[in-house]
């Protein structure tokens, strides 16, 4: 749909239009819209030394040397110097297609001169950038950037800028055509260098890079209106088609288990169909082999987002930053113009209020790609969504109707060079958004991205005397949906020599059991990591301020020494759940409540029953915070076992706490199944801190005795009370 159609169908267009006329109004008497001369360096590196935040962009900054951190802090230095000209670069580029929509829709001749000086302008200083000197050895260098990735990036903005000139009847005198002429030559020509580099010297062809050279080749092949060359892409080695087969796993995610690099794939695949579609190829409904397709893409990311329609930062990625929201946007709203489906609008609402603030459209991804007048708020429509499995690439999100918390849990692939070391990690989700989510990755350039937000220690999940865990793959041992429970049992063997470790997870229709088993060939000292958003208090018993702080936990590295520990649980009969000489051994397994409120809302209290064995550490620690601002200190859970096998239990419930009790049981146990009596025999010994008992968890009208078997899992007996 062209833009001066959507002036007259909808209802938010002429408001976007208006609002994008008046930022380029505001530049231009500003003079800001100006091209630097020096190419571009790395992005990652725009990141606080101190802080580990993005630094401040101005897009309307003309020119700068020295650098802010939102702190406070002052920056300068080539690098930082460097990652500056790449959103400067960018931001023009984005700036020549704002002009463009806006000539597009009010036809004032002056933003079709503003977007083609800046086209021309780039196209003309291409050819004198160098092959990139101060790129890093790993990078596919690039001539306007360090990374060609970025290039292409940026070439498929600048181009698609020209096509809608052209769709718009703007044309380009001689002098300008053979300018352009020279650009698309060079770019054309570094692109195909580069696929050769990846596909057949390198041999690796699925990379996320490919889709982008792909999506620039595309851009340019339908500038030129060069139909062949473009099929030729889309078929062969390393085209289209090709990457989609393997880049995409069976189960619609990218292969390296990433929201962040999911989306960045999907948004190169859109512009390679949108130029296909030129010549009348449509590749929005085109299936690989295994049943890959865009829209497939597009249905994972609806059922990983949590009830406000905010996507998990799996793997790499960013948990929210301005210029990523874009990328969410603009790939939302083709997927809702093309696919029709009401459940992309939430996510597409989510995005632009993290643009813009409120979930309106008044961005240049809406004018540009937007249709209809779809209710962005509504995010009731994603509460009634189903379990989801992703059985390859490792992922499950356990949903039960009644139970306004759901799960996701990372079972799979490592995920290659942007994988994280955390295995059977959970997020807990609630219809107001995410408890504990995955924190995200802060700018590579910043020493944390690997010092924490990649380590085991930063995740929902398990470490072993101090170590994270190591690259490899769990998997998945069952999975079930039943009338009173989604079940999920998750295993992982290969985390730590020595080491199984099993992860049981019970959603009804009330709570969520969760019940982290591990078992060692020897003892080792087992950490159990939980990073809630709020901070955990005691419904019973109290916290006690421990003055040891940073080294208390007793390891340097794998994110240890990023971890300060701040308090202890105290029990009301006063055992101490500390370290060492703030140790009381338990006389037996004993039920503790913590609770936690978000925004101060006491309606949407979290509960969660912990079942203390004797010899456990209840801690609270500070951790660096989420990668939208690490240096905004969390409040998390680490709750510490010493032995050969060590069993983590914790029922979660919103609202009031659930009744829950252990009882320790012998050797050899009766429980009911199926309403019929089943015995269950252990072969080795009994310990207090043990799976030889059983988990009674009580609500009005039901009753639930777990037990665990390490043949079947988790056996639960269901009994309905009768008042």
């Amino acid at each position: 749909m062209r833009i001066v159609q959507k002036l007259q169908s909808t209802l938010w267009a002429n408001e976007a239009l208006q609002k994008l006329k008046e930022e380029l109004d505001a530049l231009l008497s500003s003079d800001s819209l100006h091209i630097p001369k020096e190419p571009g360096g790395w992005w990652h590196q725009y990141v606080c030394p101190e802080h580990h935040v993005e630094l401040l962009f101005d897009p309307a900054e003309r020119d700068a040397h020295s650098f802010q951190c939102p702190h406070g802090c002052c920056i300068e230095g080539e690098a930082y110097r460097g990652a500056w000209l790449v959103f400067k670069h960018q931001s023009m580029a984005r700036y020549a297609l704002q002009a463009a929509a806006v000539y597009a829709g009010i036809k004032e001749a002056s933003y079709a001169e503003l977007a083609k000086q800046i086209i021309i302008n780039y196209a003309a200083q291409f050819p004198q950038y160098p092959v990139h000197p101060d790129a890093q050895p790993w990078m596919l260098k690039g001539r306007a950037f360090h990374q060609a990735l970025t290039e292409a990036i940026w070439s498929t903005t600048i181009l698609r800028a020209c096509l809608l000139l052209h769709d718009e009847g703007v044309g380009f005198n001689e002098t300008e055509k053979a300018t352009l002429d020279v650009f698309l030559s060079m770019l054309e020509e570094s692109m195909v260098q580069y696929r050769q580099i990846l596909i057949h010297d390198r041999q690796n062809a699925e990379n996320n890079y490919t889709a982008w050279l792909n999506a620039s080749l595309s851009c340019v092949y339908a500038i030129r209106g060069e139909q062949e060359l473009l099929q030729g892409l889309i078929d062969g080695e390393g085209g289209w088609k090709h990457h989609l087969s393997i880049g995409v796993k069976p189960d619609q995610f990218e292969f390296e288990g990433s929201t962040y690099y999911h989306i960045f794939v999907l948004r190169a695949y859109l512009i390679s169909a949108e130029m296909a579609e030129r010549f009348g190829v449509d590749l929005y409904h085109t299936q690989a082999e295994q049943g890959q397709s865009m829209r497939g893409m597009f249905d994972v990311l609806v059922g990983l987002a949590d009830d406000q329609g905010m996507l998990p930062a799996l793997h790499d990625g960013p948990l929210a930053r301005v210029p990523f929201a874009r990328e969410i946007a603009e790939i939302m709203e083709i997927g809702l113009a093309h696919y029709g489906n009401e459940l992309y609008a939430p996510l597409l609402g989510e995005a632009y209020r993290q643009m813009d603030g409120e979930a309106r459209r008044i961005s240049l991804e809406a004018l540009v790609y937007g249709e209809g007048d779809a209710n962005l708020t509504n995010t009731g429509l994603l509460a009634g969504r189903n379990t989801l499995l992703l059985k390859d690439s490792g992922f499950i999100v356990g949903r039960k109707a009644g139970n306004p918390l759901s799960y996701l849990t990372d079972f799979g692939p490592h995920g290659g060079s942007h994988g994280h070391y955390d295995k059977l990690h959970v997020s807990i989700q609630y219809e107001g958004g995410t408890f504990t989510p995955d924190l995200g990755v802060v700018p590579y350039g910043s020493s944390l991205r690997k010092q924490w937000f990649a380590e085991t220690v930063s995740h929902n999940t398990v470490s072993i005397d101090g170590q994270s865990q190591a690259e490899h793959s769990g998997h998945c041992k069952l999975f079930t949906e039943s009338e009173q429970a989604v079940y999920t049992w998750l295993q992982s063997d290969g985390a730590y020599e020595g080491c199984i470790l099993n992860r049981h997870l019970l959603l009804s229709g009330e709570w969520l059991l969760d019940w982290f088993e591990v078992q060692l060939s020897e003892e080792r000292t087992i950490d159990w990591w939980m990073h809630p958003l709020v901070k955990p208090h005691a419904a019973d018993g109290a916290w006690v301020r421990d003055s040891d702080g940073l080294g208390a936990l007793g390891y340097a590295g794998h994110g240890y020494d990023q971890v300060k520990l701040t308090d202890y649980y105290e029990t009301e009969e006063g055992d101490s759940l500390g370290l060492a000489e703030q140790l009381d051994l338990l006389p037996a397994p004993k039920m503790l409540t913590l609770h936690y409120t978000p925004d101060s809302d006491t309606t949407k209290s979290l509960h969660q029953a912990i079942v203390a064995f004797p010899g456990m550490s209840l801690l609270r620690v500070e951790t660096p915070g989420t990668s939208i601002d690490p240096s905004q200190a969390l409040s998390g859970l680490l709750q510490r076992q010493v032995g050969k096998q060590a069993n983590f239990i914790q029922i979660y419930k919103l609202g009031p706490a659930v009744h829950a009790s252990w009882e320790a049981s012998e050797a050899t146990g009766t429980v009911e199944t199926n309403n019929e009596a089943s015995t269950i025999e252990h072969a080795h010994g009994i310990g207090m801190n043990s799976s030889h008992g059983q988990l009674v968890i009580s609500t009005r009208s039901q009753e639930a005795v777990c037990v665990l078997d390490h043949e079947q899992g988790l056996v639960v007996t269901w009994r309905d009370k009768h008042e």
